[in-house]
């Protein structure tokens, strides 16, 4: 790239030289500069600038000199293109603060030129005397090379990365070093303290603590149940998408195309106002804005009779679902998981997992306890004989609490949920044919059987049980409790049917995560086989999973996004802390290993670490951020101001780039690893991928997940096991 020779302040070529003016106007080229300054010994917060007759200033007026941006720790730069047959420069070096004209201290000496690209010999050094009387002194150095107008258009600053050798090519993607390497410390710097947690910090309060609650109570509230409570008011946990009434909101339609897919689409009108496209998912449903409203809705409703009920999703996910509403039967638009299985099977858990990962996948989902709503119509201490297949008023009551808690998923899917979790023993062929027929032609049910023979961890669980459930909290004598339940548990036995009936998924001892088995029946398309999937690589075993993202890296520094520099000094520093960390944390966790993206902070962030294997993923590399690759936010407002992420930050896909959505598809089979693993796991990434993998654990809504804070330096411990998610955060350095 580029069409002539590079001068250096090494030297000039006597071929470029002798070139003259009409050999470098015939070939195009424009001259570009690259001027830096040095100083090992920075301990001022003087920045330094330019000022003189070089492009963009113009002038000598030191209020207008070009602020020069720091490049590492020592060093700080300044690029500009000169005009033509203007190559001759006169300029000097100033320092003063980033924000201010004063105090403001110029250069000693004379005024430097700067011919053809190059400088004097005796122009390498720069002086500046402060008011205290000290001397600082800066290295000089230029580099100026012919560009053509091509090479300029598509970014010098892409141009220079492409010939700056990346300092972990041709590192293999799977690694693994054997034991730890011998030698000292990693310098007193990336020393810890022996006890980790001087270095745990607070999780904010959204954080994944699940497992400190009863996981019936983290179910949805039984509105059925709650006076005052009618469905507009009902809460969504997940992605919202707000869907008004055609026939109270649209008076009429128009058409409009859509530039991304070069399709028409319905645009509706309101008060005689035409929207606005905001289209930034791929396969997501289009977002249509009332230029007189803030709200967004979708405009997509491929059926009557409900609402709209597709994903909040891109890829996979929502071209799923458009099949599905368009060729699939009405009622296969919703789905109702309903459990099956003896109490103490772990059938509440299971159903906390798979609601948190579907509702991060974009499927708008909700977890319905039974025992929720029994607690709340008929209170929470009922004895053993309650649960008696031989007592009639406590079936009615059962049944009765059933029917609601059904009925109230019905009318939440009729408003345009997706799939709802149905969380009860159903033990019988009696209960779910009832279930069954108040299904008929409004959802799909798939039964989903949990079975568990191991009896050790069925007693675990009945211990748990009766720990945890408010079935259980005004009984002071644990031992009292622990029988009555386990003659609850007796009575459930007498009457038990295994699922034979319809569609259904058996998970046979999978609790463990060693062996087991998954029946299947009567099972097809798209979202029922990821279930599936999911259900097959899930367990209980209980493990941590280290998220962090790499040291600060160069571009860190420079306030640019995206590209793929090396990590700082500061970002060494890191390293080296994280390596003890993980020592010291893992240190009786030979199985564990450590995960990276391909791109190089994060690869030389996990270096340090010894006596893991070391995994690169792709689908871990940061978002893309397309054409605006390596820019700064301010470069991205000013040059390109019709982009704007403010709208809608989930969907806003950059240009040529990704959406946050985007990046939750490429990460679902790295949750699926991340659930399949049984030892610990370090994952070592960036920004944004870290803020949908914590989404996931902490299942926090994807409207949150672009705005999740992810701060450098800090390890984001998840402690995941049968009693749910537990977060912890270590803060190494600032």
């Amino acid at each position: 790239m580029g069409t002539g020779s590079s001068k250096q302040t090494d030297g000039t070529s006597e071929e470029t030289k002798d070139r003259t003016d009409d050999d470098d106007d015939q070939a195009g080229g424009q001259l570009y500069v690259s001027l830096k300054m040095e100083n090992l010994k920075l301990t001022t917060h003087l920045v330094p600038h330019v000022y003189g007759s070089v492009p963009l200033v113009g002038s000598w007026d030191s209020s207008k000199a070009l602020s020069m941006e720091r490049e590492s720790v020592s060093m700080w730069e300044l690029s500009f293109v000169v005009p033509p047959n203007h190559e001759t420069l006169d300029f000097k070096f100033l320092l003063k603060p980033k924000d201010s004209d004063t105090p403001c201290f110029v250069e000693e000496g004379p005024s430097r030129l700067l011919i053809g690209g190059a400088l004097g010999e005796d122009a390498r050094v720069a002086l500046f005397k402060l008011d205290s009387g000290e001397v600082l002194e800066y290295q000089v150095f230029v580099k100026a090379d012919r560009v053509s107008p091509f090479d300029l258009a598509a970014s010098w600053r892409a141009y220079q990365d492409n010939f700056r050798p990346s300092a972990v090519r041709w590192m293999p993607d799977v690694s693994i070093n054997s034991a730890p390497q011998t030698g000292g410390e990693n310098g007193a710097s990336a020393g810890l303290e022996l006890d980790l947690e001087h270095y745990v910090v607070p999780a904010p309060s959204t954080s994944a603590n699940s497992g400190q609650v009863y996981a019936a109570n983290m179910t949805e509230n039984p509105r059925s149940l709650i006076s005052g409570s009618g469905g507009s008011s009902y809460s969504n946990k997940g992605m919202e998408v707000i869907v008004p009434d055609p026939s109270k909101v649209f008076q009429s339609s128009g058409m409009a195309e859509s530039k991304s897919v070069g399709t028409f689409s319905p645009l509706h009108r309101q008060d005689s106002q035409r929207g606005l496209f905001v289209d930034r998912g791929v396969g997501s449903p289009r977002l249509v804005k009332s230029s007189s409203s803030n709200i967004f809705s979708s405009d997509l409703n491929l059926g009557t009779g409900t609402k709209n009920s597709m994903p909040a999703a891109a890829g996979a996910v929502a071209a799923a679902a458009v099949a599905d509403q368009m060729l699939g039967l009405k009622e296969d638009r919703h789905l109702a998981i309903v459990l099956v299985g003896l109490p103490a099977r772990g059938k509440t858990f299971t159903a906390a997992k798979l609601t948190r990962y579907l509702r991060w996948l974009g499927h708008d989902t909700k977890h319905f306890n039974v025992g929720k709503y029994r607690r709340l119509k008929h209170g929470a201490n009922q004895a053993a004989d309650f649960f008696r297949a031989d007592n009639p008023e406590g079936m009615e009551a059962r049944n009765e609490v059933a029917a609601l808690a059904f009925e109230d998923m019905l009318s939440w899917m009729h408003e345009g949920g997706q799939v709802g979790i149905f969380d009860a023993t159903n033990s019988n062929k009696r209960r779910r044919n009832m279930l069954m027929k108040l299904a008929e032609g409004k959802c799909k049910i798939i039964f989903l059987e949990t079975i568990c023979n191991d009896r050790n961890i069925i007693e675990r669980n009945i211990r748990l049980k009766i720990q945890q459930s408010p079935d259980y909290a005004e009984e002071p004598d644990f031992e009292a409790g622990l029988e009555d339940f386990k003659n609850r548990l007796a009575n459930y036995e007498k009457v038990y049917e295994p699922v034979g009936e319809g569609s259904y998924i058996k998970m046979i001892d999978k609790v463990s995560g060693h062996g087991g088995q998954i029946q299947v029946n009567n099972i097809s398309g798209y979202l029922p086989g990821r279930i599936v999937f999911f259900l097959v690589n899930t367990h209980l075993t209980p493990r941590p999973i280290l998220l962090t993202r790499h040291g600060e890296s160069q571009d860190n520094v420079r306030g640019r996004i995206g590209g793929d520099t090396a990590i700082s000094e500061k970002g060494e520093i890191y390293s080296k802390k994280l390596a003890n960390f993980v020592r010291k944390r893992l240190k009786s966790e030979r199985a564990a290993s450590i995960w990276t993206s391909t791109l190089q902070r994060t690869i030389l962030t996990a270096s340090p670490i010894v006596g893991f294997p070391k995994i690169q993923w792709r689908a871990l590399d940061e978002i893309n951020a397309g054409v605006c690759d390596g820019m700064t936010y301010e470069e991205i407002k000013k040059n390109m101001p019709e982009e704007s992420r403010k709208k809608d930050k989930l969907r806003y896909r950059y240009p040529r780039g990704e959406s946050y959505l985007d990046v939750i598809q490429r990460l679902e089979p790295v949750i699926i690893e991340l659930e399949r693993q049984r030892a610990p796991v370090v994952v070592i990434s960036h920004q944004a991928v870290l803020r949908a993998l914590y989404a996931y654990f902490a299942d926090r809504p994807l409207k949150e997940v672009p705005h999740i804070e992810m701060p450098l330096h800090t390890i984001i411990e998840i402690q995941m096991g049968v009693t749910g998610v537990v977060e912890k955060r270590y803060k190494l350095m600032d």
